[in-house]
């Protein structure tokens, strides 16, 4: 895609369906001097891309500042793989209805992403579910403080996402970011949606 081009509003489904997760991606990724954690907790998120009539748009969720883990975040409905869960589809679905309230019936799922590996200590399944308004959704208030939509043409944007550089501890990291209006999506959240980015452009690994 040109510079000139705009970028898509709506989702290629078939890529999304036949795309393979090949790769367990990481903040590591732009650090390789950060290896990747052992003993990481199974976790599974859920990327739901939302059908507007104007352009399809990724919902995401701003935790609440309390949390013990990612603490005012921006992050995917989602979280750790509980015993009774049947399968990470299954968790992502649960821990979606539990945070956000929107049931499960609602979510078609279409695709997998990549693994991600976080140094918080979580080994991440993204799913990639479509939802089709309207959505009644009821938010925990005690996990997530908003819930709001970003449009899938920014994510697939030529000038995103940015490289960010940080000095940690007299050491610089590298991350990426996708900064939307007064949201700063970064992190696990962004290297995710990187990875979509990358299956929806045809240039994934």
């Amino acid at each position: 895609m040109s510079g000139a081009e705009p970028p898509p509003s709506v989702a290629d489904l078939e890529r999304l369906r036949q795309y393979r997760p090949r790769l367990s991606r990481g903040d590591h990724d732009l650090n390789p001097d950060l290896k990747p954690l052992a003993n990481l907790r199974p976790a599974a998120v859920l990327v739901p891309i939302v059908r507007r009539p104007e352009g399809d748009t990724i919902l995401l969720t701003l935790r609440t500042p309390h949390l013990t883990a990612h603490a005012g975040q921006i992050a995917f409905p989602g979280g750790g793989i509980d015993a009774g869960d049947r399968d990470p589809l299954a968790a992502a679905l649960r821990e979606t209805e539990e945070e956000i309230g929107l049931p499960r019936a609602k979510v078609e799922i279409v695709g997998r992403l990549d693994t991600y590996v976080s140094r918080t200590g979580f080994e991440i399944q993204p799913f990639i579910g479509l939802l089709t308004p309207p959505l009644e959704m009821a938010p925990d208030p005690f996990e997530v403080a908003e819930i709001f939509e970003v449009p899938l043409a920014f994510i697939l944007a030529p000038t995103n996402p940015k490289l960010h550089r940080i000095t940690v501890q007299g050491v610089e990291r590298q991350y990426y970011a996708f900064p939307y209006r007064d949201r700063y999506v970064w992190g696990v959240t962004a290297g995710i949606l990187r990875n979509l980015r990358d299956v929806l452009l045809g240039t994934a690994e």
